[in-house]
Order: structure tokens, then C-alpha cells, then sequence
């Protein structure tokens, strides 16, 4: 029996699309863009100006403020212009745009090998702070800024979350069998800088080869154990993985280090290994492009910068015009109108459908079933949310806990009245945001 979680719910995972299918090198052909906003927290500044020539490895936006990071050209070539360009948010973002010269020419000493037991903890965080190293499960956190807490002593738990609950996504899954020495090279390295901790590499049941090949790996490793969870989504979601694997609760007003947990993506953990152990910055990303209304789906090593429509074309294109495309996963992704956007840190899959299911059903009132307060995950009441979020009543929204809401979508999967619960938490949230930073 796996760990897991009270609420939670059984989706058709889609996953079998693009399983088994090894993850294959895209080289880009065309410009590259590289919005300065790609994490949490303040945008990167463009260090860089048109007519630059520039190298892959290269810092070409700056970090500033205590939460945020750089921004690393994926490419050789020229810089043609910084202005704004469109992102999968929908949002207009300034970035830097490189004409790729197809050379792939790098930085001094890209690459190199590099012992992290000679480097000390200051070292290590810097090396991945320059590194541009975000959260690559969906929130993107600065990496740097995560593994910094209060009180190294006080952490005891580094997760590695391999759970992939996102139906349809299977990059993390193809890493855990292509490159599970990485996976847990990097959870060493974040170990290193935290004394009292083990690691914890977390694992759906629904991945079972997975699970045998990194059991196998870290069987003599006395501060490492693989744990395997039940699959449920949003198992994958960060407070819900700590609580099925520690019991610890957290909320929107605590930190997952203040209960003595760091958690941290597959891929990120990779990113980590690159950075410090070969010398790497984030210049790549792990993205499944599937969905029936792909014709070939599978998993590609992608550059940063990367136009979405380079992707589509490795993957065969459209069968024929989609209804839905996500960026992301169907659940917590982001629809997008547009292909023409940059792959970006944050993007972790493109998934295409030829019908959408969501807009063919009718809304109807609610009828106080009480589905969405069994799945909910975050224990609040998504019924009374999306009453107060349809009055706009951000006081009561948030007197009722609204504001802990993980934005899963799991009540509008579940709701009878069709109601687009979800939808309205993410705008309340985001406005009840704004109100605060104002």
C-alpha cells in the first residue's frame, strides 16, 4: 500500500501515449526568445543588447531582488532585438531574441567536470543560483532561494518528487529510466547542504520499472530511500507529497522548510547535477508533446527559447486542428491560443486534443452534492469559494480559506453542475494577490 492522501481523485492518465517512448535531442532552427520572466518573483534584467554576439551558457538576464534568477542563453548567435513577446500565460514578457547560428558554440568551460564534495555550501548554492536554476515541476521557484532556509540543521527531509500525477505527462517518468545516476547525483549534492536530512525519492505505483531501477541504484546508499506512492492526483502536488510521506501539514502561510522538508522536481534535481557536477546551467527542457491530436507524441530534449511550433513539428504535427492545447498538462496547465511561443522553464508538456470536453457541457446551478469538499486535497469548500468568487467578495473568500486553494482543479472534475470552479479560484486568488502587493 503507498502513501498518500485524504481527497484526491482517478483521472484517465493518457499516459500510455507517450511512455515508452525515449526521450529524443530537438536542435532548434529558428530565432530563439527568452522571456526575463520564467520563475517566481521578480523578472530577470536583460544584460545584453542587440547586435551582441552571444554563447550557450551565457547569463543574458540578470536577477534581481531576493526572489528571482538569471535567464541563460540555450544558443550561439546574434541578439536581434529585446522587446516583448508573447508567453504560454498569454502575457506579453520583455525578452531577448537570438537568431540561432546553428553552431552551438559555448561558454568557457561548459561542460566541465566538477567534484561538489571540494566545494563548500556557499559555493554550491552560487553555482546554482548562476546556474538559473527554477522548480521545474510547474512552480518555479528559485532553486537557490529554496534550498537557503533559516536553519540548514533544521531540515530532515529532501524529497525528490517523482509522483508525475499531471495525466499525460511522462518526462519525468522517462528520466527516472534514462537518467536515474543524475537524478540521484543531484539529491546528493542538495544533501550535502543540509546536515541532518535523508533523502527521499517519491515514486507513483503506476511506474513500476521506475521504481525498480532507482530502488537498485540507491540500495547502498544509507541516507537515500526510493517511496513509492499510491497513484492519485495531485499526489504530485507539494503539500499533499509531504503530508503522505512525513504526515506534516503545511498551508499557503507556512513553508514546506519550517516543517524540515525541501522538495524538489526529477528534473530539477538533474538540473541540479548538471550545474555543480558538469558545469551546466538551465539551457534545456525534458517536454512530452502528446494528446490524440498529435500525430507521433513522445518526450524531447528541448532548448530553452525554443518556439512551441519547432516542437510540434518533431512530434508530426496535427492530426487535424485541435479544439484544446494546453502548455502543461490538462489539469494545471495553461490553454494556449497560440503556438508561437517560446519553450520556457516552466513548460513542461504540449498536450492537444482533438475535441474539448469542458465547453460541451451545459452549466447548470449548483446542487450542494458535496463532491468537490470530498476531493478537495486543500480540505477547504470550493462550493461557498466559487459563491463568494461569483460576488466578487474577496473578504469572505478569504475568511473561508480560499486563498489555500492549490488550484488542482479537482472539484471542477468532479462537479455535475459543470461549474468552472477552478477557473474562478484562480482569478479570485490572483486578484486577492494583486490587492496584497498593492
Amino acid at each position: 500500500m503507498g502513501a498518500t492522501f485524504k481527497g484526491g481523485i482517478h483521472t484517465y492518465d493518457g499516459k500510455e501515449l507517450a511512455k515508452d517512448k525515449a526521450t529524443a535531442l530537438l536542435l532548434p532552427k529558428g530565432e530563439m526568445v527568452y522571456p526575463m520572466s520564467q520563475h517566481i518573483g521578480a523578472p530577470a534584467k536583460p544584460i545584453v543588447a542587440k547586435g551582441d554576439y552571444v554563447l550557450a551558457g551565457q547569463k543574458i538576464g540578470e536577477a534581481v531582488g531576493a526572489v528571482s534568477a538569471n535567464v541563460i542563453c540555450s544558443v550561439s548567435g546574434t541578439v536581434k532585438a529585446v522587446e516583448p513577446r508573447l508567453t504560454a500565460a498569454g502575457t506579453m514578457v520583455e525578452s531577448v531574441i537570438v537568431e540561432n547560428d546553428g553552431e552551438y558554440k559555448t561558454i568557457e568551460n561548459f561542460g566541465a567536470k566538477r567534484d561538489y564534495q571540494k566545494l563548500s555550501k556557499e559555493e554550491i548554492r552560487d553555482i546554482i543560483k548562476e546556474a538559473g536554476i527554477v522548480g521545474l515541476g510547474g512552480a518555479a521557484f528559485p532553486t537557490h532561494v529554496k534550498f537557503t532556509p533559516k536553519d540548514d540543521n533544521k531540515i530532515e527531509y529532501v524529497i525528490v518528487n517523482g509522483a508525475e500525477c499531471e495525466p499525460y505527462l511522462t518526462s519525468d517518468y522517462r528520466m527516472l529510466l534514462e537518467e536515474p545516476e543524475k537524478v540521484i547525483s543531484g539529491l546528493k549534492i542538495e544533501l550535502s547542504l543540509f546536515p541532518n536530512a535523508k533523502g527521499i525519492i517519491a515514486i507513483e505505483d503506476n511506474k513500476p520499472e521506475a521504481i525498480a531501477k532507482v530502488k537498485d541504484l540507491v540500495s547502498k546508499e544509507s541516507k537515500i530511500e526510493v517511496r513509492v506512492l499510491k497513484t492519485r492526483y495531485p499526489q504530485g502536488g507539494e503539500r499533499v507529497l509531504i503530508y503522505a510521506l512525513t504526515g506534516r501539514k503545511i498551508s499557503s502561510r507556512i513553508l514546506p522548510f519550517e516543517v524540515g522538508c525541501i522538495v524538489s522536481n526529477v528534473c530539477t534535481a538533474i538540473a541540479v547535477h548538471n550545474a555543480v557536477a558538469e558545469n551546466t546551467p538551465l539551457i534545456n527542457r525534458i517536454i512530452t508533446v502528446t494528446g490524440d491530436a498529435v500525430k507521433d507524441p513522445g518526450n524531447f530534449n528541448v532548448r530553452t527559447g525554443t518556439n512551441y511550433n519547432e516542437l510540434l513539428e518533431a512530434a508530426g504535427g496535427f492530426k487535424n486542428k485541435p479544439a484544446k492545447v494546453f502548455s502543461g498538462g490538462p489539469m494545471m496547465g495553461q490553454a494556449i491560443y497560440s503556438t508561437d511561443i517560446p519553450v520556457s522553464k516552466t513548460t513542461s508538456g504540449l498536450v492537444a486534443f482533438l475535441e474539448d470536453e469542458v465547453e460541451e457541457f451545459d452549466t447548470t446551478a449548483c446542487i450542494r452534492c458535496g463532491r468537490c469538499v470530498e476531493v478537495c486535497p486543500s480540505r477547504v469548500i470550493p462550493q461557498k469559494m466559487y459563491e463568494y468568487a461569483a460576488h466578487s467578495d474577496a473578504e469572505n473568500f478569504v475568511k473561508i480559506d480560499g486563498m489555500e486553494c492549490c488550484e488542482c482543479g479537482c472539484c471542477s472534475y468532479v462537479c455535475p453542475a459543470g461549474l468552472r470552479l477552478t477557473q474562478s479560484f484562480k482569478q479570485m486568488r490572483k486578484s486577492v494577490l494583486n490587492s496584497r502587493k498593492k
